[in-house]
Protein backbone atom coordinates (compact mmCIF):
# COMPACT_ATOMS: atom_id res chain seq x y z
CA UNK A 1 0.00 0.00 0.00
CA UNK A 2 2.69 2.33 0.74
CA UNK A 3 3.85 1.72 -2.84
CA UNK A 4 0.45 2.39 -4.60
CA UNK A 5 1.63 4.46 -7.67
CA UNK A 6 3.05 3.91 -10.48
CA UNK A 7 5.13 6.13 -12.67
CA UNK A 8 3.89 8.68 -14.84
CA UNK A 9 0.37 7.19 -13.55
CA UNK A 10 -2.24 9.17 -11.26
CA UNK A 11 -2.96 7.56 -8.88
CA UNK A 12 -6.00 4.43 -9.20
CA UNK A 13 -9.04 4.10 -6.92
CA UNK A 14 -9.75 0.78 -8.27
CA UNK A 15 -10.25 -2.53 -5.98
CA UNK A 16 -8.12 -5.74 -7.30
CA UNK A 17 -8.93 -8.99 -6.05
CA UNK A 18 -5.76 -11.22 -5.65
CA UNK A 19 -5.79 -14.93 -5.94
CA UNK A 20 -3.06 -17.03 -3.93
CA UNK A 21 -3.09 -20.99 -5.36
CA UNK A 22 -2.44 -22.92 -2.97
CA UNK A 23 -0.76 -25.54 -5.67
CA UNK A 24 0.13 -26.14 -9.42
CA UNK A 25 -3.00 -27.56 -9.96
CA UNK A 26 -5.07 -24.67 -8.92
CA UNK A 27 -3.25 -22.21 -10.55
CA UNK A 28 -3.57 -23.94 -13.63
CA UNK A 29 -7.37 -24.00 -13.24
CA UNK A 30 -7.42 -20.61 -12.24
CA UNK A 31 -5.51 -19.07 -15.01
CA UNK A 32 -7.24 -21.38 -17.43
CA UNK A 33 -5.40 -21.55 -21.09
CA UNK A 34 -3.69 -17.62 -20.90
CA UNK A 35 -0.85 -19.43 -18.41
CA UNK A 36 2.34 -20.89 -20.03
CA UNK A 37 4.23 -23.52 -18.37
CA UNK A 38 6.85 -20.50 -16.96
CA UNK A 39 4.09 -17.80 -15.62
CA UNK A 40 4.24 -17.02 -12.71
CA UNK A 41 1.03 -14.44 -12.24
CA UNK A 42 -1.29 -12.95 -14.33
CA UNK A 43 -3.61 -9.85 -14.29
CA UNK A 44 -6.70 -10.23 -15.95
CA UNK A 45 -7.52 -6.71 -16.71
CA UNK A 46 -11.09 -6.51 -17.14
CA UNK A 47 -11.93 -8.19 -14.41
CA UNK A 48 -9.46 -6.24 -12.02
CA UNK A 49 -8.54 -9.41 -11.20
CA UNK A 50 -4.88 -10.97 -10.00
CA UNK A 51 -4.06 -14.68 -10.20
CA UNK A 52 -0.60 -15.57 -8.32
CA UNK A 53 1.14 -18.91 -7.59
CA UNK A 54 1.54 -18.93 -3.64
CA UNK A 55 3.27 -21.48 -1.22
CA UNK A 56 3.96 -24.03 -4.26
CA UNK A 57 5.30 -21.90 -6.11
CA UNK A 58 9.32 -22.99 -7.77
CA UNK A 59 11.89 -20.38 -7.21
CA UNK A 60 11.75 -19.83 -10.63
CA UNK A 61 8.42 -17.80 -9.65
CA UNK A 62 10.80 -15.05 -8.67
CA UNK A 63 10.13 -12.67 -5.47
CA UNK A 64 6.46 -12.18 -4.79
CA UNK A 65 6.07 -8.89 -3.77
CA UNK A 66 7.62 -8.13 -7.21
CA UNK A 67 5.60 -10.03 -8.96
CA UNK A 68 2.73 -8.71 -7.21
CA UNK A 69 3.43 -4.83 -8.19
CA UNK A 70 4.24 -6.10 -11.66
CA UNK A 71 0.92 -7.43 -12.42
CA UNK A 72 -0.57 -4.44 -10.04
CA UNK A 73 0.76 -2.15 -12.86
CA UNK A 74 -1.43 -3.93 -15.54
CA UNK A 75 -3.95 -3.07 -14.61
CA UNK A 76 -3.06 0.50 -13.08
CA UNK A 77 -2.04 0.95 -16.63
CA UNK A 78 -5.05 -0.85 -17.98
CA UNK A 79 -7.08 1.86 -16.17
CA UNK A 80 -5.11 4.80 -17.38
CA UNK A 81 -5.22 3.96 -21.00
CA UNK A 82 -7.87 1.01 -21.35
CA UNK A 83 -6.96 -1.14 -24.54
CA UNK A 84 -4.88 1.52 -26.41
CA UNK A 85 -1.33 0.43 -25.11
CA UNK A 86 0.44 -1.89 -27.31
CA UNK A 87 1.20 -5.76 -25.89
CA UNK A 88 5.44 -4.87 -25.34
CA UNK A 89 4.91 -1.57 -24.04
CA UNK A 90 2.52 -2.83 -21.56
CA UNK A 91 4.95 -5.70 -20.62
CA UNK A 92 7.66 -3.42 -20.51
CA UNK A 93 5.94 -0.75 -18.40
CA UNK A 94 4.85 -3.73 -15.95
CA UNK A 95 8.26 -4.73 -15.15
CA UNK A 96 9.83 -1.07 -15.22
CA UNK A 97 7.61 0.07 -12.25
CA UNK A 98 8.17 -3.63 -10.74
CA UNK A 99 11.83 -2.25 -10.66
CA UNK A 100 13.04 -5.06 -12.21
CA UNK A 101 16.68 -5.10 -13.73
CA UNK A 102 17.62 -4.56 -17.18
CA UNK A 103 20.08 -6.71 -16.98
CA UNK A 104 17.21 -9.53 -16.40
CA UNK A 105 17.66 -11.95 -19.58
CA UNK A 106 20.54 -11.64 -20.86
CA UNK A 107 21.95 -14.11 -22.02
CA UNK A 108 18.37 -15.57 -23.12
CA UNK A 109 18.29 -11.94 -24.86
CA UNK A 110 21.49 -12.45 -26.67
CA UNK A 111 20.32 -15.93 -28.09
CA UNK A 112 17.53 -14.09 -29.53
CA UNK A 113 19.87 -11.57 -30.93
CA UNK A 114 22.14 -14.84 -32.70
CA UNK A 115 19.18 -15.99 -34.51
CA UNK A 116 16.73 -13.33 -35.26
CA UNK A 117 18.51 -10.09 -34.72
CA UNK A 118 17.27 -6.61 -33.05
CA UNK A 119 13.78 -7.09 -33.53
CA UNK A 120 10.61 -4.64 -33.86
CA UNK A 121 8.65 -3.30 -30.97
CA UNK A 122 6.11 -5.09 -33.08
CA UNK A 123 7.85 -8.12 -33.80
CA UNK A 124 8.59 -8.05 -29.25
CA UNK A 125 4.84 -9.38 -29.09
CA UNK A 126 5.55 -12.17 -30.62
CA UNK A 127 8.70 -13.28 -28.22
CA UNK A 128 6.37 -12.33 -25.71
CA UNK A 129 3.71 -14.95 -26.37
CA UNK A 130 6.13 -17.43 -27.16
CA UNK A 131 5.36 -20.76 -24.89
CA UNK A 132 9.02 -21.37 -24.30
CA UNK A 133 10.72 -19.81 -21.15
CA UNK A 134 13.81 -18.63 -23.00
CA UNK A 135 12.27 -16.54 -25.94
CA UNK A 136 9.48 -15.25 -23.18
CA UNK A 137 12.47 -13.81 -21.43
CA UNK A 138 14.19 -12.49 -24.28
CA UNK A 139 10.83 -10.16 -25.19
CA UNK A 140 10.49 -9.29 -21.63
CA UNK A 141 14.34 -7.99 -21.08
CA UNK A 142 13.90 -6.00 -25.03
CA UNK A 143 10.61 -4.40 -23.75
CA UNK A 144 11.55 -3.19 -20.19
CA UNK A 145 14.53 -1.62 -22.42
CA UNK A 146 12.23 -0.13 -24.74
CA UNK A 147 10.44 1.82 -21.58
CA UNK A 148 13.48 2.28 -19.61
CA UNK A 149 14.58 4.11 -22.51
CA UNK A 150 11.56 6.14 -23.11
CA UNK A 151 11.11 7.01 -19.76
CA UNK A 152 14.94 8.57 -19.95
CA UNK A 153 13.91 10.92 -22.67
CA UNK A 154 12.44 13.33 -20.10
CA UNK A 155 14.70 13.00 -17.03
CA UNK A 156 12.65 15.02 -14.70
CA UNK A 157 9.18 13.56 -15.73
CA UNK A 158 9.69 10.65 -16.94
CA UNK A 159 6.85 8.37 -18.71
CA UNK A 160 4.06 11.08 -17.49
CA UNK A 161 3.85 13.38 -20.46
CA UNK A 162 3.90 10.25 -22.71
CA UNK A 163 1.03 8.40 -20.73
CA UNK A 164 -0.96 11.68 -20.44
CA UNK A 165 -0.29 12.52 -24.70
CA UNK A 166 -1.65 8.84 -24.82
CA UNK A 167 -4.42 9.04 -23.21
CA UNK A 168 -5.24 12.16 -24.92
CA UNK A 169 -4.81 11.45 -28.49
CA UNK A 170 -5.03 7.21 -27.68
CA UNK A 171 -2.31 6.60 -30.43
CA UNK A 172 1.38 5.97 -28.75
CA UNK A 173 2.96 7.65 -32.21
CA UNK A 174 0.93 10.77 -31.84
CA UNK A 175 1.62 10.71 -27.92
CA UNK A 176 5.34 10.17 -28.56
CA UNK A 177 5.45 13.03 -31.07
CA UNK A 178 3.50 15.46 -28.69
CA UNK A 179 5.71 14.57 -25.58
CA UNK A 180 9.24 14.58 -27.12
CA UNK A 181 8.73 15.87 -30.59
CA UNK A 182 10.20 12.11 -31.52
CA UNK A 183 8.20 9.58 -34.08
CA UNK A 184 7.66 6.30 -33.44
CA UNK A 185 9.86 5.06 -36.19
CA UNK A 186 12.57 7.64 -35.44
CA UNK A 187 12.45 6.18 -31.70
CA UNK A 188 12.51 2.42 -33.12
CA UNK A 189 15.50 2.46 -34.80
CA UNK A 190 17.08 4.36 -31.86
CA UNK A 191 16.37 1.65 -29.69
CA UNK A 192 17.50 -1.16 -32.46
CA UNK A 193 20.73 0.76 -32.31
CA UNK A 194 21.08 0.85 -28.74
CA UNK A 195 19.90 -2.69 -27.92
CA UNK A 196 22.93 -3.70 -30.89
CA UNK A 197 25.41 -1.95 -28.97
CA UNK A 198 24.13 -3.40 -25.40
CA UNK A 199 22.88 -7.08 -25.78
CA UNK A 200 24.51 -7.88 -28.89
CA UNK A 201 28.16 -9.19 -27.41
CA UNK A 202 27.27 -12.72 -27.84
CA UNK A 203 25.60 -11.83 -31.04
CA UNK A 204 29.04 -10.62 -31.92
CA UNK A 205 30.80 -13.40 -30.51
CA UNK A 206 28.05 -16.06 -32.39
CA UNK A 207 28.91 -13.98 -36.26
CA UNK A 208 32.90 -14.59 -35.57
CA UNK A 209 32.56 -18.21 -35.22
CA UNK A 210 29.85 -18.30 -37.87
CA UNK A 211 32.09 -16.36 -39.92
CA UNK A 212 34.87 -18.86 -39.00
CA UNK A 213 32.81 -22.21 -39.73
CA UNK A 214 31.91 -20.72 -43.46
CA UNK A 215 35.71 -20.02 -43.99
CA UNK A 216 36.45 -23.81 -42.49
CA UNK A 217 33.56 -25.01 -44.95
CA UNK A 218 35.30 -23.95 -47.68
CA UNK A 219 39.06 -24.34 -46.68
CA UNK A 220 38.48 -28.03 -45.74
CA UNK A 221 37.24 -29.48 -49.03
CA UNK A 222 40.10 -27.70 -50.79
CA UNK A 223 42.39 -29.41 -47.82
CA UNK A 224 41.27 -32.61 -48.38
CA UNK A 225 41.53 -32.04 -52.35
CA UNK A 226 45.29 -31.45 -51.97
CA UNK A 227 46.13 -34.01 -49.85
CA UNK A 228 43.96 -36.77 -52.15
CA UNK A 229 46.00 -35.12 -55.21
CA UNK A 230 49.07 -35.61 -53.44
CA UNK A 231 48.55 -39.02 -52.57
CA UNK A 232 47.37 -39.89 -56.18
CA UNK A 233 50.92 -38.69 -56.93
CA UNK A 234 53.11 -40.62 -54.45
CA UNK A 235 51.18 -43.66 -55.74
CA UNK A 236 52.05 -42.89 -59.54
CA UNK A 237 55.50 -42.76 -58.45
CA UNK A 238 56.15 -45.34 -56.56
CA UNK A 239 54.66 -47.41 -58.96
CA UNK A 240 57.40 -45.93 -61.64
CA UNK A 241 60.06 -46.34 -59.12
CA UNK A 242 58.95 -49.99 -59.00
CA UNK A 243 58.82 -50.60 -62.69
CA UNK A 244 62.05 -49.25 -62.97
CA UNK A 245 63.10 -51.22 -60.34
CA UNK A 246 61.79 -54.46 -61.75
CA UNK A 247 63.20 -53.15 -65.43
CA UNK A 248 66.77 -52.60 -63.42
CA UNK A 249 67.01 -55.98 -61.61
CA UNK A 250 65.65 -57.55 -65.18
CA UNK A 251 68.88 -55.52 -66.80
CA UNK A 252 71.57 -56.32 -64.12
CA UNK A 253 70.22 -60.01 -64.69
CA UNK A 254 70.91 -60.44 -68.28
CA UNK A 255 74.34 -58.62 -68.11
CA UNK A 256 75.32 -61.02 -65.43
CA UNK A 257 73.78 -63.97 -66.94
CA UNK A 258 75.76 -62.54 -70.79
CA UNK A 259 79.53 -62.47 -68.68
CA UNK A 260 79.48 -65.99 -67.82
CA UNK A 261 81.68 -68.37 -69.78
CA UNK A 262 79.38 -70.40 -71.99
CA UNK A 263 78.86 -73.59 -70.62
CA UNK A 264 81.04 -76.99 -72.23
CA UNK A 265 78.44 -79.93 -73.81
CA UNK A 266 78.72 -82.94 -71.11
CA UNK A 267 79.44 -85.77 -72.91
CA UNK A 268 77.69 -89.09 -72.47
CA UNK A 269 79.26 -91.69 -70.66
CA UNK A 270 80.48 -93.63 -73.39
CA UNK A 271 82.04 -91.48 -75.45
Amino acid sequence: MARDTFPGLPRSGARVLVMLAPDAATFTEWAGRSAFPWTAALAFVGQQRIVMQGRGAPSSAGDPLVVLRHELAHLALYDHLGGASTRWFDEGYASYAAGEERTTGFLATNAALVFRGVPTLAGLDSLLSNPRSGEARAGYALALRAVSDLAAIDRERGLGPLLAAWKERGSFDLALRRAAAVTAGDFERDWQQRTRWSFGFLALVADGAIGTLLLLALLVPLHRRRRNAQRARLDAMRAREALLERAAQSSALDALLGSLPPVPPRLPPDA
